[in-house]
């Protein structure tokens, strides 16, 4: 009685705590969607051909992006899977770090690297003198899928490179004694074996970049509207919110499809495994082909980090001179008229509300990964798909959800930081999910018998052998929890006071303002952003078990 009195607890803070920050923002936006009927639905969106057309290059885009970044990722993820080679733990961790990055520091880090001013402009101005910048990526479709790829690079990377360091090579190397040759072992064994990991990394992939907001803003320029440009422009600048509630809820609906694809063919790639040493499956390179891959990956990995490289050299420079002014400035205790709080402030700001949102994430993700690795109802794959659905919509969707629900009576929470930590949360807590999942799945159901044919209750079984096998994928996905707080940028411009600035809001308002020495406090901060989540991810890479994790 008392186990189930604690499964019952359990389900029900999950259920209360999913209501709160996902079921009621989002009916909140259906209702106010539909408050002037279906006529808003077809006269505004679908007989309109300007949104039409904003559908039709909103996935177009999404799945060029999908295609470059699989056409890119898989080469990184075999070499990943295979080779040994020296610092492969550090950069596999710091593939992570651009994902985790707001899209504003992807956006500036791009434009330090390829913008008109940029540093490969300026060096082939210099070198060539020129007295034109002979790439002129920004403002274009190139550098939107560009951002996209060094942005979601690591999806691929990280479920496709795990589906494939675990696969036993003992099945491709029987069907080589048979006869058949490398391609024929590769397209027949392997590629089947692999196909459900790569349609997994290809629906998250589409999922993010379908709602696609910061980079296509910043990069693509006006010119390119995608669904979730245009509803922010809707709500925040022409004030239609049923209108834009109508494409929120068009988004939603395709993105859903994806995570379901996404959570049934990761079901599929989850089986048990052997306890073995890590060195069973990769290997030294040996020949010159082996290590020009392993080379080969170390540039691959260099290019796709190379726009926050850049970022880190500009906010070095000013008007040519080496200076830290721009790290001096931030941790001093200045005041700040504009921001109402200090740099500093802002940087403490999000270390809380990154520390309240691993605790209120981390054991919903947990909750959330026993009710579906438990589970084998026929529903399950709608469930997982229900419960990733915070990565199926935008930030900036999620945010006007909470504005339009929590700003009335007992629920009137705007401008609290309750609010802020809330988004932070629900929007964190599926990386939580994602990373203990797999384990759990994998996971010997026998452990588990084996202990109960010995008298073991089930909290014991808990205690003894889930928490052991768990604790390190649940350390992931902490500190994946903290990092997506600290990079939050869209629900957070939205829901905070000025006294709730956070370092990515900091780096929009820097943005915002002339003069050298704001943008060089913008890069500055964005450096330690990004300082910050590269060492947690250097972390994660030495407690991953055996390298399973949805990311």
């Amino acid at each position: 009685m008392v186990l189930y009195s604690w499964k019952f607890w359990a389900i029900f803070l999950l259920l209360v705590f999913l209501i709160l920050t996902l079921g009621y923002p989002i009916v909140s936006i259906l209702s106010l969607s539909f408050r002037n009927g279906f006529d808003i639905f077809w006269n505004t969106v679908l007989t309109d051909s300007y949104y039409l057309d904003v559908l039709m290059f909103t996935t177009w885009q999404a799945t060029a992006s999908t295609l470059l970044t699989l056409l890119i990722g898989l080469p990184s993820a075999y070499v990943f899977a295979h080779y040994s080679f020296p610092g492969k733990r550090t950069l596999r961790g710091l593939t992570t770090v651009p994902f985790v990055m707001p899209p504003l520091v992807i956006a500036l880090g791009f434009v330090a690297l390829l913008g008109d001013k940029g540093l490969i402009n300026s060096l082939l101005q210099t070198t060539f003198r020129l007295n034109t910048p002979p790439l002129m990526l920004i403002n274009t479709i190139y550098a939107i899928l560009i951002a996209h790829v060094m942005y979601e690079f690591t999806i691929v990377v990280r479920i496709v490179s795990t589906a494939w360091a675990n696969l036993d090579p003992d099945i491709e190397n029987a069907a080589r004694i048979l006869g058949a040759n490398r391609w024929n072992a590769f397209r027949k064994i392997t590629l089947p074996l692999l196909l459900p990991s790569i349609i997994a990394a290809s629906s998250l992939i589409f999922a993010f970049t379908f709602t696609s907001f910061g980079v296509v803003l910043i990069l693509g320029g006006a010119q390119y509207a995608t669904l979730e440009v245009s509803i922010y422009t809707l709500a925040a600048h022409l004030f239609q919110l049923p209108a834009a509630g109508v494409l929120a809820l068009i988004q939603m609906a395709i993105t859903i499809v994806f995570m379901t694809v996404y959570a049934r063919y990761q079901q599929r790639t989850s089986t048990s495994f052997n306890l073995v040493p890590n060195q069973a499956v990769t290997m030294t390179p040996q020949g010159k082909i082996d290590k020009l891959l392993c080379l080969a990956n170390y540039l691959i990995v260099l290019i796709v980090l190379s726009p926050l490289i850049a970022l880190i050299v500009r906010a070095l420079l000013s008007n040519g001179d080496i200076t830290v002014s721009g790290f001096t400035h931030i941790f001093s205790n200045q005041g700040d008229s504009f921001f109402f709080v200090s740099p500093l402030q802002a940087i403490t700001n999000s270390l809380l509300f990154g520390a309240c949102t691993v605790i209120l994430a981390v054991p919903m993700g947990i909750i959330s990964g026993f009710l579906l690795g438990n589970s084998t109802h026929w529903g399950k794959a709608f469930l997982d798909s229900a419960l990733m659905l915070p990565l199926g919509i935008s930030a900036v969707t999620m945010g006007f959800g909470f504005l339009i629900a929590f700003n009335n009576g007992i629920w009137n929470l705007s401008g609290s930081w309750t609010i802020i930590v809330m988004a932070h949360a629900v929007i964190a807590y599926p990386f939580v999910l994602r990373s203990i999942l797999p384990v759990l799945r994998s996971m010997p159901p026998s452990l588990r018998e084996a202990a109960q044919v010995l008298g073991a209750s089930k909290r014991r079984i808990f205690i003894r052998i889930d928490l052991p096998i768990l604790w390190r994928s649940i350390v992931v996905g902490l500190v994946f929890a903290f990092a997506v707080s600290l990079g939050e940028f869209g629900a957070t411009l939205l829901l905070h006071r000025p006294e709730h600035t956070t370092m990515p809001v900091a780096i929009f308002r820097y943005l915002s303002q002339p003069g050298e020495s704001n943008l060089l406090q913008a890069l500055s901060m964005s450096c330690v952003l990004m300082f910050v989540s590269a060492a947690g991810f250097i972390t994660i890479e030495r407690l991953r078990f055996r390298n399973l994790g949805g990311f």
